[in-house]
């Protein structure tokens, strides 16, 4: 994967998705094995949060997969995008993928009552930054220039 050319997609080596599952283990082996943090949110509460975290995150994924497949383009970002989606959810937020990982992180973390998992989402979006957003956001401007840079000033990168 070369990141200089327009022919393939934006230099990212490692899958995107990977870093929410790793922030979850690691979330999980912090709390049972070296300081649990429990979350202060119980009960009917927990589970009302968990489950409104987690759908969000669904519904936002499910969104924006829905918009690769209509516009025939493959989602991982190593692959050549033909063209800047910029409707559905795509008005409010430049990378619903990733902050639907988010939500589900920290929906799973709600659900497992495990603070770690919850307090470990801004830094796997830290990582998905570096590794990801960045390279996208580099390949993105050099593909569609003007097109891709006004876009940028129109939708925020999270929300």
């Amino acid at each position: 994967m070369s990141s200089d050319s327009q022919a393939e997609g934006a230099a990212v080596r490692f899958p995107p998705p990977l870093v929410p599952v790793i922030g979850l283990a690691a979330g999980e082996l912090l709390h049972r094995f070296v300081w649990p943090l429990p979350l202060p949110v119980t009960g009917v509460l927990r589970v009302a949060l968990a489950a409104l975290l987690l759908a969000a995150g669904i519904a936002l994924i499910l969104a924006a997969a829905g918009l690769f497949r209509k516009t025939g383009q493959d989602p991982k970002p190593w692959k050549p995008s033909p063209e800047i989606i910029s409707d559905g959810v795509y008005r409010f937020t430049r990378n619903p993928m990733y902050v639907s990982m988010g939500l589900l992180q920290a929906g799973l973390g709600v659900a497992l009552a495990d603070g770690w998992v919850v307090a470990l989402v801004p830094p796997v979006w830290l990582v998905i930054y570096l590794i990801a957003i960045r390279h996208e956001e580099a390949y993105l401007e050099r593909k569609f220039g003007g097109e891709y840079q006004d876009y940028k000033r129109a939708v925020r990168r999270w929300l």
